[in-house]
């Protein structure tokens, strides 16, 4: 479980193809802080599990469908990765419940610097539509924002300088991929919803 702040940007050293897989090598500092194998750090929104660690460097492996589901296809060495590890008991929830389950994969559609802050606008295919409501809360990237606008088949977010200088949507621009998790809450409504409509035709 995550809360959709960003600790750190770690930098993509290597994404190698396995015989079963891939494994994923972030440089990174703070998230390497008392990290043990198996510890789960969210990458750019992603729930991964730590599996490896070298000299400045964790290696985290990856399955197909992890692939298939992700925007890891589209990283190339020295991107900029958001890191986030996982939900401390004793810590402050300063976004909203993450779980670091990429639901789909989004596309920036505009990245535009209005004074001080910057509009992000983002498209997805419009199955999704349903779980998202205006003030409501997205993970892009692993990063909790506040949806500002609603349309069909996509959203509208404003960045402010502090998220900008922490995470990696300041590299975004049109065309650019970014993972999205939806709000589990509304997920939740959603499937009662359906359950409810379900068993009232039946009856």
């Amino acid at each position: 479980m995550f809360t959709g702040i960003v600790e750190e940007t770690g930098v993509l050293a290597s994404l190698e193809k396995l015989p079963k897989g891939w494994r994923l090598w972030v440089q990174a500092q703070k998230a390497l802080e008392d990290l043990n194998p198996g510890d789960s750090i969210a990458v750019n929104g992603c729930c991964l599990t730590a599996a490896d660690q070298r000299e400045g460097q964790v290696g985290f492996d990856l399955l197909e469908e992890t692939m298939r589901c992700t925007s890891f296809g589209s990283l190339q060495e020295g991107d900029l990765l958001n890191l986030e590890r996982s939900l401390r008991f004793d810590g402050k929830v300063g976004g909203h419940f993450v779980s670091g389950h990429v639901d789909t994969v989004g596309k920036v559609e505009e990245a535009r610097k209005v004074g001080a802050d910057t509009y992000l606008s983002i498209s997805y295919d419009g199955q999704w539509d349903k779980l998202v409501v205006p003030k409501g809360s997205i993970a892009i990237e692993g990063v909790s924002l506040t949806a500002a606008e609603v349309r069909v088949k996509g959203l509208a977010v404003w960045l402010i300088p502090h998220t900008l200088e922490l995470t990696n949507l300041k590299a975004k621009k049109p065309g650019d991929q970014v993972n999205l998790e939806f709000d589990m809450l509304g997920k939740q409504v959603e499937k009662l919803v359906q359950a409810y409509l379900e068993n009232r035709e039946g009856t």
